[in-house]
């Protein structure tokens, strides 16, 4: 059987926490950000936790399963 590709846009989206939780960026931060308010934007900024109802898909695009 031959091996499983890690989806390459993926590797470079998601990042790991040191007891296996998945990180992501905000969408929304790149450009069009004057209509956007000072807390909108701040709130956007870094990054969070992967929700657990998308977990499976992320782990699927990693190979993670």
């Amino acid at each position: 059987m031959p091996k499983v590709k890690t989806n390459s846009g993926a590797k470079k989206r998601f990042s790991f926490t040191g007891t296996g939780k998945v990180k992501r960026h905000h969408a929304y931060h790149s450009h069009i950000l004057t209509k956007k308010t000072k807390k909108q934007k701040r709130n956007l900024c870094g990054s969070t936790i992967v929700d657990q109802t998308n977990m499976k898909q992320v782990r699927d695009l990693l190979c993670l399963r």
